[in-house]
């Protein structure tokens, strides 16, 4: 039983994650600074941007699946 990953379950996971390594900073007495605070967001926002600008999209019939009538969706 295996499912494509959609781009949104990816960031979802990221996101999870992210909040999981905060977490364990906070239980480790690890402080917050605004540096921190600025690298934290930054690190948190730009791989799920870049992911939801380099995800590909729907792929286009080839001319085999036109001849066969085979959908891709």
């Amino acid at each position: 039983m295996r499912k494509e990953m959609t781009r949104a379950r990816l960031i979802q996971i990221w996101f999870a994650l992210v909040v999981l390594v905060l977490v364990a900073g906070f239980a480790l007495g690890t402080r917050m600074t605004v540096a921190t605070g600025a690298a934290v967001l930054v690190l948190c926002l730009v791989p799920p941007a870049i992911t939801l600008l380099l995800w590909p999209g729907v792929q286009p019939p080839t001319a085999g699946d036109v001849i066969r009538g085979n959908r891709r969706d």
